[in-house]
């Protein structure tokens, strides 16, 4: 549309004549370019933490770091400690630092009030599904262009959010970082970075809010947000490398951590000290890596590092860490059995194959789990 520019009115010293407006020029504009005529403005993509626990709040650390980034946390137990001075986190790698969350939450209710729309739900809850359906956490939060990212141990974590959610993006995530929470808000990293994020994709597409294609492009966006904050080996897979990646963090898990309550509360080097224990953990890798193949009818990728190269690399971090299964258990916290042992032997047993050193830790450490808890009702 034609743009008429007047200019200002010309006053002569003859107060009796009307003043002679200056000939409008007229600029004949086919195309207005409207990006070009005000400052580019990029939209932050915004991250909850739900859970704002060790490996959660690690990673929204890192997030927080990169460009256009606001990262929001949903708090339990160390709510007051973040809202009032954010967290801290120490790092051999990153140094010391921390962020202060844009917007710091004391319940899922608070957060749905919040002026803002969540492109990424970072999930990293212990996953309890003999407790409790944390995908009900969710709920009011999950919008058209959401992404539920779920950073959790174990197999069989995203179907309760696929079945709550079934049109939203799933994301499965597996991170071999050692990380803790010495105190609320304090957030100690001792070693290693590596996330794999990958879409959840486990039947054929049913429509474009769902297809693997979208869930590939939401995590491509994740992971180039991970490495713009210094995560430079956060890896892209597709649905069924992820869950490659899935059975094989199961190696180490259901190795090191239900052996290290077993053993009388033995931390992960001293485990690899002893003769006898050492050669337990080697054969319980191979027993989950060895089922993995049977269950998924594939072979293990080639550059997948074999058991004797886990507890290698487990040897070399003198940092004195335990197994989170350890950790819940001196708590007096209920530990992650389903998800690490219970589902991957149920699995198994689909496909007619037995896991006999999983079923028997297994076995054992949930009757331990219930009888505690048992001893605990009675004394109330």
């Amino acid at each position: 549309m034609p743009i008429g520019i007047r200019a200002p009115p010309h006053f002569t010293s003859n107060r009796h004549q009307p003043p002679r407006p200056t000939p409008c020029r007229v600029a004949i504009i086919k195309h207005v370019d409207v990006p070009s005529c005000r400052p580019y403005v990029k939209m932050p993509i915004r991250v909850l933490l739900v859970g704002a626990g060790a490996i959660g709040s690690f990673y929204g650390a890192r997030l927080a770091s990169a460009p256009h980034t606001l990262v929001s946390a949903l708090c339990r137990s160390n709510y007051q400690a973040v809202k009032d001075k954010g967290f801290r986190v120490t790092s051999p790698i990153f140094g010391d630092g921390g962020f202060r969350p844009e917007y710091t939450f004391g319940s899922p209710a608070e957060a749905r009030q919040a002026p803002v729309k969540f492109d990424y739900l970072l999930v990293a809850t212990k996953a309890l599904p003999d407790l409790s359906d944390d995908s009900c956490l969710l709920e009011g939060l999950v919008g058209e262009d959401t992404s539920i990212v779920l950073v959790q141990n174990g197999l069989g974590i995203e179907e309760p959010y696929r079945k709550r959610f079934p049109r939203a993006c799933i994301l499965s995530a597996i991170t071999i970082a050692s990380v803790a929470q010495p105190s609320h808000g304090h957030i100690k990293h001792n070693g290693w970075t590596r996330i794999s994020i990958g879409p959840y994709v486990p039947q054929p597409d049913t429509g474009p809010n769902c297809s693997e294609e979208r869930g590939a492009q939401s995590c491509s966006r994740l992971v180039e947000l991970l490495k713009a904050g210094g995560i430079s080996d956060a890896e892209l897979h597709d649905h069924a490398g992820l869950q490659f990646v899935r059975w094989h963090k199961l190696a180490i898990n259901a190795a090191m951590n239900p052996s290290s309550v077993l053993s009388g509360e033995t931390a992960n080097q001293a485990m690899l000290n002893d003769p006898e224990l050492s050669y337990h953990l080697l054969k319980v890798m191979e027993e989950v890596l060895e089922t993995a193949t049977k269950v998924l009818g594939k072979s293990l990728p080639p550059a997948s590092a074999s058991p004797e190269q886990i507890l290698q690399s487990i040897r070399r971090n003198n940092s004195g860490s335990k197994p989170s299964m350890l950790l819940d258990w001196e708590k007096g916290n209920r530990m992650e059995l389903e998800v690490i042992l219970g589902n991957p032997i149920r699995l198994a047993r689909e496909k007619g194959i037995e896991m006999p050193r999983l079923q028997s830790m297994y076995a054992l450490l949930r009757m331990a789990q219930e009888r505690r808890e048992g001893n605990r009702e009675s004394r109330l």
